[in-house]
């Protein structure tokens, strides 16, 4: 009801600049003068009515300050704020007028029109599209932890009961660290380009029991990786559907992701001095090693004061030759590589909590094929427990530092055992 009644003043607001053209009319008509001078009382009226409005809703909001709800969004968060709306010409009026009681009733209208915000944040967040200015740079911060365990039997049972052989309990923990840069550039808000290039960390304990068939004797290697550039990608969106009452906005991607990290093939594995069912790598890798293509569709919709969105993809991985692709101390195998493509999914529902902060609740799972390898002078060979399935459960934050500066923390949590423990991600988005 408010809503209405402040975009009804807002026209009146408009109208109050002729009053002072009517002062300087002096041969006008009178009739005319007078039909507009009733004009303009009918429009007083709606003000009037707009004004006590205004009144009974600033009361509330300062008898109940803990309970404030969210503005309600009335245009697209993509849309720029400085794009000419009757709101802020009527507020210019309003100066104009030298009405110091209609110049701040016009300016709160202003401000109550355009979004939160935080509203505005949250969804550059769930679309990829951003409203706050043409260029964008963002520093990413990103944790993730690993912690599996798995129990190798390598024999077989005598008599139902006695097994003879060796046992093997793994356990592998791994921190990953990732210092992500990306640059984005808005052309219309139509089309948008960016470049990621990340920056990788990684440290894995490797632990085993079993050596000489005890199950008490742990050996235990932590192999590290420095900090090393990963597979740089690019990407181009292009926002072909605007919101309606009944339709999402609809925003296809496409990224190209380039093997310019450490490829993870032709890694030697050593076997650990002290437990011979230990076998850890020389060193870790912070790519692929193939180049992929992943095409995308994004839909989002605003249903004050939510915004529900959802995503899904397909990545395919080029297949690529390598100089060696085999794993064992002192034999070199060259072949080709052909990785699994993968499929991913995500939806979730992202809200304003206040002017400056909003929250996300998501869930995304990516299916990942299984693998190819094909040694020279050999055919294609499909590599075992090589499929996978990552479920996630995300919740996520923005808040609004000023006008061009948003912190926006995430948290992932694994919910099937391909995925990681958990992902921690902190990002610094800055808008030029």
């Amino acid at each position: 009801m408010y809503r209405s009644f402040s975009f009804r003043a807002v026209i009146c607001l408009s109208t109050l600049l002729p009053v002072t053209c009517v002062q300087a009319a002096t041969d006008a008509d009178v009739d005319t003068l007078k039909q507009e001078l009733l004009e303009l009382k009918q429009r007083y009226d709606v003000q009037q009515k707009a004004l006590m409005v205004l009144e009974q809703r600033v009361r509330q909001v300062e008898d109940q300050p803990a309970t404030q709800q969210p503005k309600r969004l009335v245009r697209s968060p993509a849309t720029p704020a400085n794009n000419g709306s009757t709101v802020s010409t009527a507020s210019s009026d309003a100066r104009v007028s030298g009405s110091t009681s209609s110049s701040s009733y016009g300016q709160s209208l202003k401000d109550d029109s355009a979004p939160a915000q935080s509203v505005t944040n949250l969804y550059d967040e769930a679309s990829g599209f951003f409203g706050g200015g043409k260029f964008s740079l963002e520093t990413g911060l990103t944790y993730t932890h690993y912690d599996t365990h798995q129990l190798i039997l390598n024999g077989f049972l005598a008599l139902d009961s006695i097994f003879l052989g060796s046992i093997g309990v793994d356990q592998v923990k791994a921190d990953n660290w990732t210092l992500d840069l990306t640059g984005r550039y808005n052309f219309d808000q139509r089309w948008q380009l960016d470049l990621n290039v990340p920056v990788i960390y990684r440290d894995t304990t490797y632990s085993s029991a079993g050596a000489g068939n005890s199950t008490t004797d742990i050996s235990e290697v932590d192999v590290k990786r420095n900090p090393m550039v990963g597979d740089i990608n690019v990407g181009v969106a292009y926002k072909f559907l605007d919101e309606t009452a009944n339709r999402p906005d609809a925003i296809f991607t496409l990224r190209v992701k380039a093997p310019t990290g450490k490829d993870p093939y032709g890694i030697k594995l050593q076997q650990s001095s002290s437990n011979d069912n230990l076998s850890t790598p020389q060193s870790l890798p912070t790519g692929n090693g193939v180049w992929s293509i992943t095409p995308g569709l994004s839909l989002i919709k605003t249903i004050d004061p939510a915004v529900l969105f959802g995503s899904i993809a397909y990545t395919y991985n080029m297949q690529n030759s390598f100089g060696d692709i085999s794993p064992t101390e002192g034999i070199k195998v060259p072949g080709k590589v052909k990785l699994g493509d993968t499929f991913q999914i995500g939806a979730g529902i992202a809200f304003a909590l206040n002017e400056k902060m909003s929250m996300s609740f998501s869930v995304s799972d990516l299916i990942a094929m299984k693998s190819k390898v094909n040694q020279d002078g050999a055919g294609w060979q499909t590599i075992s427990n090589s499929d996978a399935n990552a479920g996630y459960f995300n919740i996520g934050m923005t808040m609004a530092v000023s006008d061009k500066l948003t912190v926006v923390p995430n948290l992932s949590v694994g919910l099937t055992n391909d995925a990681p423990d958990f992902t921690f991600s902190l990002k610094f988005p800055y808008y030029f």
